[in-house]
């Protein structure tokens, strides 16, 4: 599966991120591939999230992620 087919996946900023597992960055990738990402509680500075969505979701995530992480290195 391609993400250069999906626009909004190429305006993540995940390769600029401060590290591979920023969250938000993350959390952002995973809405542009059209995945729900809910608030579920906040204790103080703590969030507490879940993320949802289809299984073409859930691999077009999978493929921005790894392009994102391949331009990293």
């Amino acid at each position: 599966m391609q993400t250069a087919n999906h626009p909004a996946l190429s305006s993540v900023p995940l390769a600029t991120a401060t590290a591979p597992d920023d969250a938000e960055s993350l959390l952002s990738l995973a809405r542009a591939a059209g995945m729900l990402v809910t608030l579920d509680g906040q204790i103080g500075r703590e969030k507490y999230q879940s993320i949802a969505g289809s299984l073409g979701a859930f691999q077009r995530f999978a493929a921005a992620l790894r392009a994102a992480l391949s331009a990293a290195n």
